[in-house]
């Protein structure tokens, strides 16, 4: 499976801006620019799309590891703090903080933070991102 996504840049990196488009039209010609990246201007930046990723794709994981070991959620919300800092003459994402809070009937803290601990290691995003991944996952009763 391939999945595809088209940015557009026109002009210098602090003055110029670009469009982000992906195959499923979910973004379609979505701004980016230095101020949608460090400032605080209405668009997108490569980050918070990472975010978005790491997000959705250890919570479907954590959906499925869940579903394997015969638990049902209700509800399970997660937040990914991606951290981008400076690294020489060029930025890095140093780390992805994956904040979890998940009401699931009938399972211990024990129990879940396992099962959590594995969707976060079999994300693919968490395997795709070279930066130090951590995990708070918070079971709600």
């Amino acid at each position: 499976m391939i999945r595809k996504a088209k940015a557009v840049w026109n002009g210098t990196g602090r003055d110029g801006d670009g469009h982000l488009s992906s195959e499923s039209g979910v973004l379609a010609n979505t701004p980016y620019s230095f101020k949608t990246r460090f400032e605080k201007e209405k668009g997108t930046n490569p980050e918070e799309l990472i975010a978005a990723a790491h997000a959705g794709c250890f919570t479907m994981a954590l959906a499925f590891g869940l579903q394997l070991a015969g638990f049902t959620p209700t509800e399970l919300v997660t937040e990914a703090a991606v951290t981008l800092e400076p690294d020489g003459k060029g930025f890095k994402i140093s780390s992805s903080a994956l904040t979890l809070h998940a009401k699931v009937p009938n399972l211990d803290q024990v129990g879940f933070a396992r099962i959590a601990g594995e969707a976060e290691k079999n994300c693919p995003v968490s395997k795709v991102l070279n930066a130090a991944i951590t995990l708070d996952a918070n079971l709600i009763a």
